[in-house]
């Protein structure tokens, strides 16, 4: 394993870092790449499950419970036989509920998921681009790009290389079982947090703009994304019930990957919460659930009845026995508690009662140094001593209460907090006496209030960073991985880099990858001490503040404090000999005099008169009267003096010996450092090819309900049930439709049949041609129902239709990946023109829709307008002119300028196998906006990518 460093170097100093992390990851396959070798073929994963019980309840596998409302109905019309009547006194005695829901029990105690491949599309580096951006010379694994020759970099899973963080476009359930499995994953994450959709509402779930968040109930604001709407389908066709599947699913195939001492939190609404925390319940087991923490996500809510202002985190532990927990602390708040600190003590030591004074003067003392105390703390437990325990004290002996004996060790510790000044005797009792300020800090408790929503959202729904801040600090370590199979705006990845965890997040919305990818490429953070001092995270971790948590117990067993006693009570015993022998000196009618006079100054408040026989050391005064002679007031001066010496020194000896309690949400920053986020890796699903040998276990396509719209005049979909009725479908469609070129040119087909199954090309025909013309013969691959084109389909077709003498060949599909783009674009064969037609989104929206399209549904579209431009000192300058844009809503190609793009990316060393980001443009001007803040504080502000004009 390579160690990195990577601090940015700048006329000596270190300005600009990203954390590296000693972890690996297998080599999955770059999509460039993809076609060239070859992934090891696997069955479905299949996940186990009790359809009853929850597993750590008695297990009903035969499904025998099923049987008591029937004998119970039964019950009202005849009597029950002996063994029916032993059959629900056993029932009644031993089953256990559990949450029911239509799918459930109809399937078997397990489910399957597909083996799918994950392809790198793009490596980003934000230190790569910062440099680049200053002209400096860069290498490869700032980008975390392993050297890997062919013939290994090929050879896909089989090798690790060094870990970057992963954001990935998919199904979230697709992504865990490929972790788990091809990855060898499982067990290996220490934290998820699940953020899970609260309600039924597609419309209120999806964004369908990177631009927009303002999503309403138009079809304009639809997500189109195919992946979007399957996940809708698979979530909701049945409302909740689908809903809980779609849940139990997935929390399932996420506790394969968490580690035995790792945790999952799932954020939810009130809504559903008793639904999730029984499912919780049947996968963990309800052994393992930790709590439930509200949070308040608003000030002020309008409501027609009490307003709800908080959402819930549900917290389970894979295994809480092992689970890992950092607790979380707090300033001890000045409220309610405080009352039991019945006195206050004066920075010079004088005692006051506190029960008279109000919590504002209280807490003004305290800032202006006043201590709270409290001096009848019990120091007895229970069972009484094999011996009896007197303790001499300030001239009194004390004993425990019958039956009990001292809390510590007698006489030794006892003896301890006597001379550490930390006891009090009343009447006959023996108290200790504890501060407030010896536990300044107290742990953080499961009711998170104060906390609002994000300051700017950048996605229409979104988490404030504070939340999931809290639960990743609780439960990992800084180099530990955290998953988030809702991704969003990606504040999960955000907040897990600031604190240097390890992180992988998957959605199946490209506007949310786009989102977060912006996001993270811009972010800065503090930079953190490690405690090796480099930049690689491994067991270390970061240099922490602490905070001393004095407790009795700490100051009785602490031995250290007796060689301090030793040093400081003979001085003491010394300075009030000669403080008493000043006292003697003093005659009858000068005391008196000097007891008058204390009267008249005092007033209600009488003096002490002064000892005949001389002070003990309890009996000492802290104020000097300043009529009293000068030897006396000398000798008492010099007594405190010592005495504040010896306490001195005793309060730096217990706070040193104290329990330190880490505050792992303050690590050390070293200042003039900007961090940015280290390199990560932009990844999809690889869909598998569309299989026509395996039945769909139901019939027809998704069941519409009554609340999901209108179907209107919506392409019927119910009879795609598997890829064969969805490509007969499509057949059909481009039949009667053609395909639609930019400038609403069509091409029709004169003919179109289907090609014989498993080719990777599935139809075959001729464009309508004039008589007088040369046919042209016309290939057509489709792309998969969910999911877009990638480079192996299009590679693959590529060769397949050169071998079989096509003129022209149309790619179908509902969305086309990069690295397919890249292929088609860069593929400028004379013999074979290449179309992408996206298939009009309304062919799989079904009922999501009230207006559907039924005609122009194939539209091809263009590719970015580029204009490269050599220089005379040899570099290069890249204009994107623009993009002809695919917009689905109203089915039509867009030409789109430059500044209407969300991002364009440049590769300024393209090795053909990954798209390694050296430019990054956002039209957006506010885009870098927090990089150049920071970067001008590391001198660094001018050599930031320049996003005013697009070249």
């Amino acid at each position: 394993m390579t160690t990195h460093r990577h601090r940015e170097e700048d006329g000596g100093e270190n300005p600009v870092a990203d954390y590296r992390y000693d972890a690996t990851r297998k080599n999955n396959p770059p999509a460039t790449l993809a076609s060239h070798g070859r992934i090891q073929e696997s069955g479905k994963q299949r996940y186990y499950y009790d359809p009853h019980l929850p597993p750590n309840l008695r297990f009903d596998g035969t499904g025998q419970s099923d049987r008591v409302p029937e004998l119970l109905d039964a019950a009202k019309h005849r009597a029950l036989t002996e063994d029916e009547v032993h059959f629900l006194k056993e029932a009644t005695s031993e089953f256990e509920p559990w949450l029911e829901w239509t799918g459930k029990r109809e399937g078997k105690s397990w489910f399957e998921v597909d083996p799918v491949a994950l392809h790198i599309h793009d490596r980003v580096s934000a230190q790569a681009t910062m440099r680049i951006a200053r002209r400096q010379n860069v290498q490869r694994d700032l980008w975390a790009d392993p050297v890997l020759d062919y013939h290994e970099a090929v050879q896909f899973y089989r090798h690790d290389v060094d870990w970057s963080n992963r954001l990935i476009l998919g199904d979230s359930l697709l992504v865990m079982n490929s972790l788990s499995t091809r990855e060898d994953m499982a067990g290996q994450v220490q934290m998820i947090y699940l953020d899970p959709p609260y309600g039924i509402g597609f419309r209120s779930n999806f964004q369908p703009l990177v631009n927009n968040r303002n999503v309403s109930d138009r079809d304009a604001d639809l997500t189109r994304e195919p992946e979007m709407v399957k996940a809708y389908r698979d979530t909701w066709t049945l409302g909740v019930h689908t809903y809980l599947t779609y849940l139990r699913d997935r929390i399932t195939a996420a506790r394969h990957l968490l580690s035995d001492s790792g945790s999952i939190f799932v954020q939810i609404g009130d809504e559903n919460v008793h639904r999730v925390r029984a499912i919780l319940d049947e996968v963990f087991g309800e052994d393992n659930f930790v709590v439930t923490i509200p949070f308040q996500k608003k000030a002020y809510q309008e409501s027609l009845s009490l307003a709800s202002v908080n959402d819930y985190i549900l917290w389970v532990a894979k295994n809480r026995q092992a689970m890992k927990f950092r607790p979380l602390y707090i300033p001890t708040p000045f409220d309610g508690d405080v009352g039991k600190y019945n006195r206050i003590e004066s920075p010079d030591f004088g005692i006051e009662p506190s029960v008279n004074k109000t919590a504002d003067e209280l807490e003004k003392r305290i800032q202006q140094g006043w201590k709270l105390v409290r001096e009848d703390y019990p120091i007895h437990s229970q069972d009484p001593p094999s011996a009896p325990q007197p303790f001499e004290f300030q001239g009194v002996t004390y004993e425990p209460p019958a039956g009990r004996h001292w809390s510590y060790e007698w006489p030794q510790s006892i003896k301890r907090l006597a001379l550490a000044g930390r006891l009090r005797g009343t009447g006959n009792r023996l108290y200790a006496r504890e501060y407030w300020e010896d536990s300044p800090i107290v742990p953080r408790n499961n009711f998170w209030s104060q906390l609002k929503g994000p300051a700017a959202p950048r996605y229409v729904v979104e988490t404030t960073p504070e939340v999931i801040q809290r639960c990743i600090l609780m439960t990992t370590d800084p180099g530990d991985l955290v998953l988030d199979p809702t991704c969003g705006s990606g504040t999960t990845a955000y907040v897990a880099e600031q604190w240097g965890r390890r992180w992988i997040t998957i959605d199946t919305s490209r506007v949310a990858i786009s989102l977060a990818r912006q996001r993270l490429l811009t972010a800065t953070f503090d930079y953190y001490k490690t405690v090796d001092g480099s930049t690689t995270i491994g067991s270390g971790g970061f240099h922490y503040q602490s905070v001393p948590q004095v407790t009795l117990g700490s100051i009785a067993h602490n031995v250290a404090l007796d060689p301090i006693f030793a040093k400081w009570e003979p001085l003491l015993d010394e300075e009030l000999d000669a403080l008493n022998g000043s006292l003697a000196q003093l005659s009858a009618e000068t005391r008196a005099n000097l007891l008058a006079n204390a009267s008249a100054r005092h007033g209600a408040r009488k003096p002490s008169s002064l000892p005949k026989d001389g002070w003990e050391h309890w009996e000492v005064p802290f104020d000097v009267d300043p009529a009293w002679p000068r030897a006396l007031k000398d000798n008492l001066e010099k007594y405190r003096k010592v005495w504040r010496g010896k306490m001195d020194e005793v309060n730096a000896c217990i706070a040193a010996n104290a329990k330190q309690e880490v505050l792992v949400d303050r690590p050390l920053v070293i200042p003039g450092v900007v961090r940015v986020s280290g390199p990560f890796t932009v990844e999809s699903v690889h869909p598998l090819e569309e299989s026509l040998g395996v039945e769909s276990p139901i019939g027809g396509g998704p069941q519409n309900l009554d609340s999901f719209g209108d179907e209107g005049d919506s392409i019927d979909t119910d009879a795609a049930s598997n890829s064969e009725a969805f490509h007969d479908t499509l057949m059909r469609l481009l039949r009667s439709d053609g395909v639609r070129f930019h400038g609403n040119g069509v091409a029709s087909f004169a003919w179109l049949e289907r090609l014989a199954e498993g080719s990777v090309l599935h139809a075959e025909g001729e464009w309508e041609m004039e008589e007088s013309e040369v046919p042209h013969r016309v290939a057509v691959s489709f792309g998969p129902q969910y999911g877009p084109v990638t480079a192996k389909q299009v590679e693959e077709s590529i060769r397949a239709a050169f071998r079989r003498g096509y003129d022209a060949l149309v790619f179908a599909g509902f969305g086309f990946d990069g690295a397919a783009q890249a292929v088609i674009q860069s593929d400028a064969s004379p013999s074979l023109r290449l179309h992408m037609a996206h298939v009009a989104p309304d062919v799989n929206m079904g009922g999501l829709l009230k207006d559907a399209r039924n005609s122009q549904l194939f539209s091809v579209s263009g590719l970015p307008r580029t204009k490269l431009e050599r220089q005379a000192n040899g570099e290069y300058v890249i204009e994107m002119e623009g993009v002809d844009i695919y917009d689905p809503v109203d089915n039509t190609i867009v030409s789109a300028s430059a500044e209407n793009l969300a991002a364009w990316f440049v590769d300024g060393d393209y090795d053909g196998r990954t798209f390694c980001i050296s430019q990054a443009f956002f039209p957006d001007s506010n885009a870098w906006k927090n990089l150049p803040r920071s970067a001008a504080q590391s001198r660094c502000r001018s050599h930031v990518v320049n996003t005013d004009r697009p070249r």
